[in-house]
């Protein structure tokens, strides 16, 4: 027999082999789901069939009949899937106050991933004290110094979903730099590589940067290459909310694709959006301009919330170089005469910064949604152009005298984008999905603040809306970028697919009633139609409801060294 012949009949009678052993008749296990129409991830078709799940690992995809487990979920008209990722969460403080992730459990999410140029470490004793003077109504004891040591700080506290996260690259130049405008010496940009190779071995994803925030801002781009570079060395991401998303976004997406390429890693643009009216037709160019890329070999994505508006902070409306310093030193320049009328001629016209008032059009399109201060609670929801009328003043010396009297850069949404690039970006194969925002529950400190709706309703939006009502792509497919498409791009283990060996992190929900509640009015409404979730093989959410469990782990990247534990 030809031996080329021989191993293909091999291959073929292994293969039939694995899938009897993966696909038992009969058995015990601990979970058995039955009956359900499941997607594993892959973006093909559902099929109707079981799972079965030992310990934290699902053990068997297939006709389960005859099978028997001490816990049975019967999913009999339902989409059983992978539990989704967000790919950029800032539910560190959240979970720290209420480990159950009630908003983004509610929508399916069992991985929540943090690291948007900010990170948990590493910290100095000054990086420590300033994260702990400007927390606002989430406070928490901050007693760890490495990521590492922070992830696992917050997963001890227990947690329904597991968490990962990327080392921040203004985490990283904070640590070296503080918050001065200059570049680093080549020793100090050393250090800076190994503080990032540190963390990759702790389980880091990759370099997440913020590039219009100060510090973030000040990076140039051979230091952020420097930085990826060090990433790369262990497989790891560049993630990046980049320099500009509306007047030079395309030039932006340029130095985002020439950081990937010099740092042989992989490159994701955080939250894709054309910022601003009159950029609104640059995402049409964007779009071709990834697409380029990935022809040519370049391993680049993106990921996107399903909303017209973001979020951030004033700090978003003022220039980078009076936040030098950090916020005290920003708080005090704006007392200053003489720098207020610079700051409010600079805050009217277009310059070499990302200015979020201008890319709103109106200060009517910027609403104040989180304040410190309890006497400015009451300004809570209004917008900017409100709060001016309301005091009297521009809308710039508003913004200067509230970031003063609050000490903080005020939570503030921006309404920045058009509905049709919305849809045009969750059309595309290779936008994953993020909420940019913590995970809540409406009770407690939770209720002092006002979130972006997206907190409650961004995973639920787009399987309702967008792909139910809107049809920007298949369920299987929508699926596949909630689930798999961030797993493979993050080089995750056993994570992002229904398949035996991965762990058990399953969602089941009704496709035809999924949907999202939360306003800007009312933001703090839950998602519904997700029926149960599964985390590491335990069950967190029962009939929508949360069960008291908190099975959730860090999961570590591809640079884990245990030993570096």
């Amino acid at each position: 027999m030809n031996r080329n012949v021989f191993v293909g009949i091999l291959m073929v009678l292994t293969l039939v082999a694995c899938q009897v052993r993966d696909v038992p008749s009969s058995g015990s296990f601990d979970l058995i789901i039955r009956h359900g129409s499941v997607y594993d991830g892959s973006g093909a078709p559902p099929v109707r069939t079981d799972i079965g799940v030992r310990g934290q690992r699902i053990a068997a995809v297939g006709d389960l009949t005859s099978a028997h487990a001490a816990h049975e979920v019967d999913a009999q008209g339902m989409a059983v899937a992978p539990g989704f990722v967000n790919m950029l969460s800032w539910a560190p403080d959240s979970l720290y106050i209420d480990g159950r992730s009630l908003s983004d459990l509610k929508q399916g999410v069992t991985l929540e991933i943090f690291g948007e140029g900010e990170s948990l470490g590493p910290l100095t004793d000054e990086i420590r004290k300033a994260d702990l003077a400007t927390q606002g109504d989430l406070k928490h004891p901050i007693d760890w110094t490495t990521l590492g040591e922070g992830l696992d700080a917050l997963a001890k506290r227990g947690v329904s979903p597991n968490i990962a996260s990327f080392v921040g690259a203004a985490t990283v130049r904070e640590h070296e730099l503080g918050y001065v405008n200059r570049a680093p010496t080549p020793e100090e940009l050393q250090r800076m590589q190994d503080l990032v190779r540190q963390a990759m071995r702790e389980g880091a994803l990759g370099v997440g940067s913020a590039l219009i925030y100060a510090p973030g801002v000040y990076a140039r781009t051979d230091e952020l290459i420097a930085l990826a570079r060090a990433a790369g060395e262990f497989h790891g991401t560049y993630i990046s909310h980049m320099r500009s998303e509306g007047d030079r976004l395309l030039e932006s997406l340029d130095e985002l694709i020439r950081i990937t390429q010099a740092g042989r890693v992989h490159g994701e643009v955080y939250h894709f959006k054309a910022a601003g009216e009159s950029n609104w037709p640059k995402m049409r160019q964007a779009i071709a301009k990834i697409d380029a890329a990935r022809a040519a070999g370049v391993d680049v994505s993106a990921n996107m919330y399903t909303y017209t508006a973001g979020a951030t902070g004033l700090d978003a409306a003022m220039p980078p170089w009076v936040q030098e310093g950090g916020l005290d030193q920003w708080a005090k320049r704006l007392q200053d005469p003489a720098v207020r009328a610079r700051v409010a001629r600079e805050m009217r016209t277009r310059g070499d910064w990302e200015n979020l008032l201008l890319a709103a059009g109106k200060p009517e399109n910027v609403l104040l949604v989180a304040f410190d201060k309890p006497e400015l609670k009451p300004l809570t929801g209004k917008t900017l152009a409100e709060v001016a009328r309301l005091r009297g003043k521009s809308p710039e010396e508003t913004a200067m005298d509230l970031v003063v009297e609050d000490h903080s850069r005020i939570g503030t949404v921006y309404f920045l984008m058009s509905d049709d690039n919305v849809k045009l970006g969750l059309t595309q194969p290779w936008v994953a999905l993020d909420s940019d925002e913590g995970s809540y529950a409406p009770e407690g400190a939770f209720l002092k603040f006002q979130p972006h709706p997206r907190a409650y309703g961004n995973f639920a939006r787009f399987l309702g809306h967008y792909v139910r009502e809107e049809q920007v792509t298949t369920l299987a497919d929508a699926i596949r970028r909630l689930s798999a498409l961030p797993a493979h791009n993050l080089k995750l283990r056993d994570r992002g697919e229904l398949k035996v060996g991965d762990f058990a992190d399953i969602v089941i929900f009704d496709p035809a009633t999924i949907a999202d509640h939360a306003t800007y009015d009312h933001p703090q409404q839950f998602a519904t139609g997700m029926r149960d979730v599964f985390v590491n093989g335990t069950q967190v959410l029962k009939g929508g409801e949360h069960t008291g469990a908190a099975p959730g782990q860090v999961v570590r990247g591809p640079g884990y060294e245990a030993s570096a534990k």
